[in-house]
């Protein structure tokens, strides 16, 4: 990685391209300094924490640690990747949509104007729950919380955290024009690294408590570092589908007779199946921030069972994860389609028959793959609530920010090396 970051400084344009990215994620947390008007952060955070809401540390981490500060850029990206999903999802449903999908950059074009204004929708809807998550913990200033001024402050605040989830989106788009490109997880990937101080300062303190904190916080170390090359591999990792094209003769000259193979990767749904599953527990926090049910009742009780370190809360993520890996695997890969492109580029899979049982197997294979990635997913999800359970050290970096840290990175490094070998291949004409 070192080597590649090297060899692109020494290129010019790419190097301006470092230096503009850079430029950009200075803005970014830059905003996520900033406070928004009228809220008193000062006890804010210390409610969050004492709540002990897994949908508050979700946001956190996707906000890059802006959630917890009410900072103008508090709702970050989130607000565009469930537009980007759901706009996703549509895409499947209304055919309308499909058609804009199949019809190239124009059609992408029109979409991604579509997925910018349901940003912006959601954007207002999540800020006006966070205006009432502010209100609720009494974190507007004194003169602020009454009458007029209750109004005005409200509407400002909604406005600012709306301004900032549409000023990222910007940002991010920037990355894609004048940057090394990937700009939305360039951006998620700094906001997850710059929560890496906070975990170092856990460790240390953990590391002063003494005791068996002196075996725990090196074999937190160790894990965390197999916990990365884990990830690496099953990232890496795929399952190639041989094809044999057969030859054909136009005019003169035959073409093909060559083989190839269709990459399956492991972890082909990347982090959507975990942040589904998140956003789905989730519900059951976000509800108790508005009702509050006495002890012994049902409620209190099913609340309860759902605390993000219970075991319970563990089993629904595992099974979730697993449940939604499939469901999204389903929508974006479709073997029919894939069997039909085969064919009608005169090919075949050996020993595979073209039509139904191309299909069949096709399908077939996609489906473990999907179960192993699923079970690869779910086991780096759970697997920090049950060290944290067993170590009593909650570490801030867990396995969905190290699985989105892991694949940024990765994604980067390729964009790199593919833009430096396009600028230093030797053509025909040298």
């Amino acid at each position: 990685m070192f080597g590649v970051l090297q060899n692109a400084l020494k290129t010019p344009d790419l190097k301006r391209k470092i230096l503009y990215t850079i430029f950009i994620l200075f803005i970014f947390r830059l905003g996520n300094a900033i406070t928004v008007p009228f809220v008193e952060t000062s006890g804010l955070l210390a409610q969050m924490k004492e709540s002990g809401n897994s949908f508050f540390s979700y946001w956190n981490m996707m906000s890059g640690g802006a959630f917890d500060k009410a900072s103008i850029f508090a709702l970050s990206i989130t607000p565009y990747i469930n537009a980007s999903i759901i706009i996703q999802l549509l895409t499947v449903a209304i055919p309308s949509l499909e058609r804009l999908a199949k019809e190239g950059a124009e059609g992408r074009k029109t979409l991604n104007k579509i997925t910018r204004w349901t940003t912006v929708v959601i954007a207002i809807i999540q800020a006006l729950g966070y205006f009432f998550l502010l209100r609720n913990y009494d974190a507007l200033l004194s003169d602020y919380q009454k009458g007029a001024m209750q109004w005005f402050a409200a509407i400002v605040i909604i406005v600012t955290f709306t301004a900032g989830a549409a000023l990222i989106m910007w940002l991010g788009e920037q990355i894609n024009d004048k940057g090394i490109g990937n700009g939305i997880s360039i951006i998620l990937f700094a906001g997850i690294i710059a929560r890496g101080p906070a975990a170092i300062n856990i460790l240390v303190e953990n590391w002063k408590l003494g005791g068996l904190n002196y075996l725990w916080v090196p074999l937190t170390v160790i894990v965390f570092a197999f916990v990365i090359v884990f990830i690496i591999i099953m990232t890496n990792a795929e399952r190639r589908i041989p094809v044999q094209y057969a030859k054909r003769v136009v005019g003169r000259k035959m073409y093909g007779g060559q083989s190839s193979f269709i990459p399956v990767k492991v972890s082909m749904s990347g982090v959507m199946p975990i942040i589904f599953a998140s956003a789905f527990l989730s519900l059951p926090s976000t509800i108790a921030l508005f009702y509050t049910p006495k002890n012994g009742t049902w409620q209190h009780a099913v609340l309860s069972a759902l605390s993000s370190t219970g075991v319970v809360y563990a089993v629904l993520y595992f099974v979730l994860i697993i449940a939604f890996n499939y469901f999204y695997i389903a929508i974006q890969y479709n073997p029919v389609e894939i069997a039909n492109n085969i064919k009608s580029n005169n090919g075949a899979i050996p020993g595979i028959r073209p039509g139904k049982p191309t299909v069949a197997f096709i399908s077939k294979v996609i489906s473990k793959i999907t179960l192993v990635g699923a079970i690869f997913l779910g086991i780096i999800a759970v697997f920090p609530i049950l060290f944290t359970a067993i170590t009593g050290m909650n570490v801030s970096l867990g396995g969905t920010s190290i699985i989105i840290v892991v694949g940024v990175a990765l994604d980067t490094m390729r964009q790199m090396e593919s833009q430096m070998t396009m600028r230093h291949h030797k053509g025909f004409l040298q």
